[in-house]
């Protein structure tokens, strides 16, 4: 669940520039050396808590993107213009040359890395990303422009708008200025529409794709902001250094920055900037401490180190940051909390009363040599409640997904709003109005019940990164969770909003689905097992809110084993068993229905 201190944005900026300006006046020229280090780490790091600790991706390969950055700024810095690719003879000793070309190919390239390695999943993205860093390790080091692994030396001081970054002093600013505006530009982003999406992956890609959000591109969001956060780190290196070499860009840098994020707290933002100073600072302690314990140099501190990180993260492995979380008093906080809202979202056009909706004409699904559904036919219409039911394994779920293009039929046609379904996606579906709820609850645990909830309106606001970024989305925002609040509130968990959603209950957990769903402002609505773990109360609660939907216009199919719930509720019912239809017709006559009952009392459940 995203925290913020109680005080304003800009309250916290201007603390932050206090503290900064209070140390910048007592820190002798090593200690500001680590503070710059420790800055520049923290750049890079945080963008590995934006992609690896909320998105999830593992990344070995960020400080390849820190060479581009150092890399660009020294070419441009040294090379003469008339040495220069064609192009950039322009940018020849132009610092914001060196920058901008740095973005421009940091960009470029993470788009093309991202285009390939966020298609992989499991531990090869992962492997993935340290087969390009070392890639990059390696151009780096034998391109001749580049300086070869000798590296580029003699780059000149930083000169911007007629001011000289010559020292360690002048940098310090710079640099923490630039670790500032990152952290503002990463909370924003992940307090906004698009930011909800990167965090949705979570929740795993079938949920995010079932609520309208392009998986694809929250990943590579995440991918590109960190890379650029990484690239300007490596502009300000050059030019701290004064010199670049490859050696720094390495895989085994990456494993570094890596560890940096886990130990500061990986998916939190301050985590960027404690994890960066700890492991600076230990490793300078280390380096210092060890040759006089020991009696003789080496690299005793890559051992000691070692060991230490495997301490810190057995004991935290939240990090020290999450470990802060939970001691810090609870009032020096407060959650996003929906703001006032003005104007209401757009509502979706809801068809006739009785117009069919929904057509599913006999659909059969093959795993194999199984058959899952065999001809399998339905029709769902505007103000009608449908119930599917059928004995455990009898395909329910597996018609259920195929409905809402989780799935796909092996034979057999699906219409939705007289469309053909085929060739969809379950993003697309959820854009045209068709939303959906899972049999195993599928919430992002860490992000609170409102959040969870504002997931489902994403196809309902327009907003993208750079608007979020920028706070230009906050009218749009407030439209959104104030839908959220309003759909918590018809579940009944209005009290919820800001409790963490993997603290609920399960049966409560679903509810927060069904809101997360009807936040989409559906004219169809797919149930999955929807009062499984709710009690009796809470059971009349939701009947009540699905007639009220009925009534209201809209289409509603649920999959439910609670045979009284459905009874009372359903105006027609299907039961399938062993993927094919048995029955179908109104619940009084499918309680007398031979069939049913023999697949009910004599097939078992």
């Amino acid at each position: 669940m995203m925290r913020r201190l109680v005080a304003s944005p800009s309250a916290g900026i201007a603390a932050a520039i206090a503290v900064l300006g209070l140390l910048s006046g007592v820190l002798t020229p090593y200690q500001l050396t680590l503070a710059n280090n420790i800055g520049l780490a923290s750049l890079t790091v945080l963008g590995l808590v934006l992609l690896t600790g909320v998105a999830g991706m593992t990344s070995f390969g960020q400080a390849a993107f820190v060479g581009v950055g150092a890399y660009s700024a020294a070419v441009i810095a040294t090379v003469p213009a008339a040495d220069l690719p064609p192009g950039l003879s322009l940018l020849a000793g132009w610092p914001l040359g060196g920058l901008l070309l740095g973005l421009i190919a940091t960009m470029i390239v993470a788009a093309i890395l991202g285009a390939v390695t966020l298609r992989l999943s499991g531990h090869y993205l992962p492997l993935g990303t340290i087969a390009w860093g070392l890639s990059f390790y390696y151009l780096f080091g034998t391109t001749e422009l580049f300086g070869g692994f000798g590296g580029i030396s003699d780059i000149p001081a930083l000169r911007l708008a007629g001011v000289t970054f010559a020292d360690g002093r002048s940098l310090y600013w710079l640099i923490w200025g630039a670790v500032i505006l990152a952290v503002v530009v990463t909370a924003n982003l992940l307090d906004s529409r698009s930011g909800r999406a990167i965090r949705s992956l979570r929740g795993g890609q079938r949920m995010a794709e079932s609520m309208g959000v392009d998986t694809f591109s929250a990943k590579m969001t995440a991918f590109l902001v960190a890379a650029i956060f990484a690239a300007i780190a490596g502009w300000l290196y050059a030019y701290t250094q004064r010199f670049v070499a490859a050696a720094p860009f390495g895989t085994q840098a990456g494993i570094d920055f890596l560890f940096m994020a886990l130990i500061g707290g990986v998916n939190r933002v301050p985590g960027a900037i404690i994890g960066a100073g700890v492991v600076v600072v230990l490793r300078e302690w280390l380096q210092d401490l060890l040759p006089h314990i020991l009696g003789r140099t080496g690299n005793f501190e890559t051992i000691v180190f070692g060991l230490a990180i495997v301490v810190i993260l057995q004991k935290t492995p939240t990090g020290i940051a999450g470990a802060l979380a939970r001691v810090i008093p609870k009032q020096f906080f407060q959650s996003s909390a929906p703001r006032r809202a003005t104007g209401e979202l757009p509502r979706r056009y809801m068809p006739l009363p009785g117009e069919v909706v929904l057509e599913a004409d006999s659909i059969t699904r093959r795993f194999g040599g199984l058959v899952a559904n065999n001809e399998v036919s339905l029709s769902l219409a505007a103000g009608e409640i449908l119930a599917l039911i059928g004995p455990n394994g009898a395909g329910k779920s597996t018609l259920f997904n195929q409905l809402s293009a989780v799935d796909r039929p092996t034979s057999g046609e699906i219409r939705f709003l007289g469309r053909q379904v085929r060739g969809l996606t379950a993003r697309a579906l959820a854009a045209a109005g068709l939303a959906r709820t899972f049999q195993h609850v599928r919430l992002v645990r860490g992000m609170s019940v409102l959040e969870n909830a504002a997931i489902g309106a994403h196809t309902r606001g327009r907003k993208g990164m750079l608007a979020s970024m920028l706070r230009l989305d906050r009218v749009e925002e407030a439209r959104l969770l104030a839908e959220a609040a309003h759909q918590l509130a018809r579940v009944g968990l209005s009290d919820q909003l800001q409790t963490a959603a993997g603290s609920l209950p399960l049966g409560q957990q679903r509810l927060v689905e069904i809101a997360r769903a009807l936040a989409s402002d559906p004219c169809v609505l797919l149930l999955d097992e929807p009062a499984a773990g709710l009690r009796f109360t809470e059971k009349q609660a939701l009947a009540r809110l699905l007639r009220q939907l009925k009534a209201e216009g809209m289409a509603i199919l649920l999959v439910e084993h609670d045979m009284e719930f459905v009874m009372g509720l359903a105006d027609r019912v299907v039961v399938i068993d062993f993927g094919e239809t048995i029955a179908a017709g109104t619940p009084e006559e499918i309680r007398v229905n031979p069939a049913v009952i023999e697949a009910y009392l004599g097939g078992g459940e």
